[in-house]
């Protein structure tokens, strides 16, 4: 795996703010106190007011504690959907935003980076990204990165997984980009660059 360089203070932040929310909230579901009242502040950073359960609140996660971590509204593209922050993210490289969209394949994951998955069976892959902002799809927060026995991994952490706060290991490549499932890919890298 590569030498990456150290991660900047906002990626360390993101990351320590998804993991904290995982290991406070992690043991709850979405109907349970305290996590109940805590996707209300998720909702409160699209900013939108609490829609129900019915709609998914992944998006509402990964936008609270990318606020929380202290990027802006010029910086990031605030929104309940995933696939809106996403696409901002691709077509807009040259704006100082926090995060620079990339294919999955050309990229180390990076702690404080975020990985873009399809859902539902979905292939949508970065072109498709690149040219759409409203799709189905799911993202996670980079957490940690290491080796072990299994090889080369990242832990990411998303919101509303089974209903609640997750915490995932996802395999590396040598090179340390994602390794690609053969059902639900991943569809883009958001990489960190705040």
């Amino acid at each position: 795996m590569p030498d990456l360089p150290t991660p900047s203070q906002f990626a360390s932040r993101l990351a320590a703010i998804a993991k904290g929310q995982f290991d406070q909230f992690g043991p709850f579901k979405e109907t349970q106190e305290p996590l109940l009242s805590q996707l209300r502040l998720y909702w409160a950073a699209v900013p939108m007011k609490f829609p129900g359960f019915d709609t998914a609140w992944s998006g509402a996660f990964i936008c609270y504690c990318v606020r929380a971590a202290g990027a802006t509204s010029t910086e990031f593209k605030f929104a309940g959907k995933h696939s809106v922050f996403v696409h901002h993210a691709i077509s807009h490289p040259n704006l100082p935003g926090a995060f620079r969209g990339l294919p999955v394949a050309l990229a180390s994951v990076r702690v404080g980076d975020i990985l873009q998955v399809n859902r539902n069976g979905n292939q949508f892959d970065f072109e498709f990204a690149r040219a759409n902002s409203d799709y189905l799809s799911h993202s996670s927060i980079v957490v940690a990165r290491g080796s072990d026995a299994n090889g080369k991994f990242i832990s990411v952490v998303g919101g509303n997984e089974s209903d609640s706060i997750r915490q995932t290991r996802l395999a590396l490549k040598d090179d340390g980009t994602i390794k690609q499932p053969p059902k639900d890919p991943f569809i883009a890298l958001l990489r960190n660059q705040k």
